[in-house]
């Protein structure tokens, strides 16, 4: 039978184009759930276009393999031609560079990652580094005229939804009041003041954002104004944040992805670079939801990196774990992760299970205290890129993951995420104001992780890292769970003193059991950060506490966690 590699490029991008009708099907409909406060249908939504990228994925591939020309199409020296075609078809399109990474997932579907080049796949995009801006209008302009209350007007009457506001001229007052804190006096005097708003909304948990900035005189600030959606009491403006650090952690790896409509996801990129310059474009795309192209951005950062340094990978710092193992690049700011052939023999679980938890984390809402991971397959690198001794070390803890193919080194799986400080090596350097902020936010993270839903498992210090930001994130996933799956309990008291003594317990201890009167002593050996992590975080102690989440939860509340300091 004939065939056409313009056919076949077409079908691809059709699978695309599915795709992306689906994703703006879901993204549309934030509006609509955040303005009716229907907060688990958020979170279902969000795991659903989580989830969409691979399941559209599996439907284009399954319907090439069935194709009539499915001997062509699995044949891997036909795709520069296929590829050659497709370039044609997106070459006009807003999207191009999504649509480059489809059509590289497309490929890596089908064939070996073994038989990935620049000739077959996008592995080097063929898009412009710089292109003329296009005629849709991505943000939209509000000038002062000398008027702070009119301008914050101006913004807030713009943004009308199908929700009362609950006190507009509240939330007007208080918005001009952090201008007046947040500017310096001669900006707030300029006539000339602007806030440029990107036009579409960014919702995300119980949270909408309007994103722009504030510009006078060539100079520009970040303004994001958070809103909320108080049930039975109306929509307000939680707060306006202008401080950069404080917009980078709203889009931090460490949430989850926002729901905004984006009709020229580059030119949005673009402009939150502008606002966030030490963010890569990696993490902004993944930010508004094209985790996908995150992902291909990444990995055409590292191996740039690779040709453009001399260093080796090195194992990471901090205690060795006992699931996996952690190697890094020391001017590459992310740390990889393979799983061991061999667990300690205190680890009761296997590799499917360490997998799959590490998948829930991808799908979950991260509220800020879990750090984003990308999966990836076959891995290649050059043998000489690696230190000597942590190659040993990989071969030796991981010699079904960590192959020697000659002078490259061959990892079949791997995690990526972003490389933090280890929360203890963290303490053993701080100064005492430093540690008292650390011990804070790690129990703040617990309680935050508790109210999404999650349990650590082993919440050592050393499976927290501590960010750039001074936030404490959970990094280790092979003991994750849901908080509903734990039963907490009291410790019985002995019935006579002989049972306290023994090397056992005296009393039943079921899987999914856990004694929060055991954390202290298991958490910290240093006595001193014992007592002062009591005195913050007691209650984390008491099995009270964590059932009262449990009945929360399973009663159907969305707990608010914020990802910003509020007013």
């Amino acid at each position: 039978m004939s065939y056409s590699p313009k056919r076949i490029a077409q079908d691809i991008l059709d699978g695309f184009d599915h795709y992306r009708d689906e994703f703006r099907s879901i993204t549309s409909g934030a509006r609509v759930r955040f303005e009716q406060a229907r907060w688990s249908d958020i979170q279902l939504a969000s795991t659903a276009r989580i989830n969409l990228y691979e399941d559209c994925v599996h439907i284009t591939a399954g319907k090439l393999k069935s194709a009539p020309v499915a001997d062509f199409i699995l044949d891997v020296a036909s795709w520069p031609e296929i590829r050659r075609a497709y370039i044609t078809l997106i070459d006009q399109r807003f999207d191009d560079e999504l649509a480059e990474t489809w059509f590289n997932s497309i490929f890596c579907s089908l064939h070996q990652h073994d038989q990935i080049s620049d000739e077959t796949m996008f592995v080097h995009s063929t898009r412009p580094a710089t292109r003329p801006p296009s005629r849709i209008p991505l943000t939209r302009g509000f000038i002062s005229d000398g008027s702070l209350g009119g301008l914050v007007r101006q913004v807030l009457d713009e943004h009308s939804f199908d929700a009362p506001w609950a006190n507009f001229e509240r939330d007007c007052k208080m918005v001009v009041e952090h201008l007046r804190q947040g500017l310096p006096e001669w900006a707030q005097q300029d006539r000339g003041l602007t806030v440029e708003l990107i036009q579409s909304v960014f919702y995300r948990n119980k949270g909408a954002y309007l994103v722009g900035r504030v510009i006078s005189q060539q100079e520009q600030w970040p303004f994001v104004l958070p809103l909320i959606h108080q049930e039975h009491e109306g929509i307000s403006v939680d707060t306006l944040i202008t401080d950069e650090s404080q917009v980078s952690i709203i889009f931090s790896f460490t949430r989850s992805y926002f729901m905004v409509e984006a009709p020229i996801p580059a030119e949005m990129v673009a402009f939150l670079k502008q606002l966030l310059p030490s963010k890569h474009i990696a993490e902004l795309y993944t930010a508004i939801g094209f985790y996908k192209q995150g992902k291909s951005e990444f990995y055409r950062a590292l191996i740039a990196h690779l040709a453009n340094s001399e260093d080796r990978f090195i194992m990471a710092p901090g205690v060795r774990g006992m699931v996996m193992s952690v190697f890094t690049l020391p001017g590459f700011n992310t740390v990889f992760k393979i799983i061991k052939d061999k667990f300690a023999p205190s680890k009761n679980i296997d590799r499917a299970t360490v997998i799959d938890r590490y998948r829930l984390v991808k799908r979950h809402d991260r509220v800020g205290r879990l750090a984003d991971t990308q999966e990836f397959a076959d891995f290649r690198f050059p043998r000489d890129r690696f230190d000597p001794e942590c190659l040993a070390e990989l071969l030796d803890v991981a010699p079904s993951t960590v192959v020697e193919e000659g002078d490259v080194i061959l990892v079949r799986h791997c995690w990526t995420e972003r490389r933090m400080t280890p929360l203890n090596m963290y303490l053993e350097n701080a100064s005492e104001t430093q540690i008292h902020e650390a011990l804070l936010d790690y129990g703040k993270a617990i309680k935050e992780l508790a109210a999404a839903n999650i349990f650590p498992g082993d919440m050592l210090l050393k499976n927290f890292g501590v960010t750039r930001h001074g936030r404490v994130v959970f990094y280790d996933y092979d003991e994750i769970s849901y908080l509903t799956e734990v039963n907490f309990r009291n410790i019985p008291e002995a019935m006579y003193p002989e049972q306290e003594m023994a090397s056992e317990p005296w009393y039943s201890v079921s899987p999914n059991d856990v004694f929060p009167e055991e954390f202290p002593v298991f958490l910290f050996a240093d006595i001193r950060h014992r007592r002062a992590f009591t005195s913050m975080h007691g209650n984390l102690f008491e099995a009270s506490f964590w059932k009262g989440l449990q009945e929360r939860i399973k009663d159907g509340q969305v707990l608010d966690v914020f990802p910003y300091k509020r007013s």
